[in-house]
């Protein structure tokens, strides 16, 4: 009797040693298959299509080399993924991204951002030709109304089109108008939001230092309530650049000239925008500064010396050439 409880406790430990052998075996399947580091050895890229399957998404994945094949990764996602969809879009794959991972990746809709940036007072036809060099983008494109787009840092997706890009910067600046409009201040004195686009992006060309928005605008604000000229030089280099850098000085004739953007040749605002203005320029315009300034100048530090007179004004102005011939320019 003994030697037989010896032979059954024999066999159960061979089933039992069999037992976790193949578990174990079963696990470093799942494991290498499934939740394990992939096969992948650098960052792939994964352009999922609108309305594509699994399947199709899996033989691409197995052609980059991000699984190490369609119908394993089919199979394992189906027994131990989530049942929800893929979702389209372009998706990066990190180095040694497991299949699990990757699955919820594509379910997640987790794209890669990327991102184009319109500064503040950049001119339409620097807008396009920003938009036309990205060359992930599909589709052609029009030159945008001058003001009709809101600087700032926009997302776009391999494959969009660019108009349709466009069409997000334009609602941006739409409803940042309608927002700010709702606003103003009852010293604006624009009488309408095109205006104040109009006005704004002679503020946003005048100055590059945000704390002085409104007071510009209240210099400015002061001319067009005193029938002054505005004599803003950018609306002078506008019909010549269509707002890109002149990249020399202003000649006198440019001064002269008679036409609809150039304020030193005509009293109120010009007939349209000179670039896109940001939003607190339009801000600035639309509850600018109380202030007696007519006048500024450089002062020769990128900020401004505002001046109530023009006498005082003409001492600004002769400070400013004397720091300029001091620092060796003219």
């Amino acid at each position: 009797m003994p030697k037989r409880k010896s032979r059954n406790f024999g066999c159960l430990g061979i089933l039992l040693i069999l037992a976790l052998v193949v578990g174990g075996a079963g696990w470093l399947y799942v494991h290498r298959n499934w939740i394990g580091p992939g096969p992948a050895t650098h960052h792939t890229t994964l352009i999922v299509p609108q309305g594509s399957t699994l399947a199709a998404a899996a033989r691409e994945l197995e052609r980059t080399g991000a699984v190490r094949s369609t119908t394993g990764f089919l199979r394992f996602a189906r027994r131990f993924g989530d049942s929800a969809p893929i979702r389209a879009g372009e998706y990066e794959i990190a180095p040694h991204m497991s299949a699990k991972d990757i699955l919820a990746l594509l379910q997640s809709g987790k794209t890669v951002q990327r991102l184009i940036t319109i500064p503040e007072g950049m001119p339409s036809i620097l807008v396009f030709e920003r938009l036309a060099k990205e060359k992930v983008l599909i589709g052609k494109l029009p030159i945008p109304p001058e003001g009709s787009v809101l600087p700032g840092t926009y997302s776009f997706q391999r494959g969009e089109p660019r108009k349709a890009v466009l069409t997000r910067m334009q609602d941006a600046m739409t409803a940042t108008i309608d927002q700010l409009w709702m606003r103003r201040k009852a010293n604006t004195v624009v009488n309408s939001k095109q205006e104040a686009v109009t006005l704004a992006a002679i503020v946003e060309k005048e100055t590059g230092v945000p704390v002085e928005r409104p007071m510009v605008a209240g210099v400015y604000s002061n001319r067009l309530r005193q029938g002054m000229r505005l004599q803003a030089d950018p609306t002078i280099i506008y019909p010549l650049t269509k707002g890109k850098p002149l990249g020399r000085r202003i000649k006198r004739s440019e001064v002269r000239a008679v036409n609809d953007y150039n304020t030193y040749a005509m009293t109120g605002l010009p007939k349209g925008p000179i670039t896109n203005p940001g939003r607190d320029a339009i801000a600035a315009v639309l509850a600018p500064a109380t202030t007696q300034a007519l006048y500024f100048v450089a002062d020769g530090k990128g900020g401004h010396v505002f001046a109530d007179t023009l006498a005082e004004h003409n001492a600004n102005v002769q400070r400013y050439y004397r720091l300029r011939r001091a620092q060796g320019t003219r």
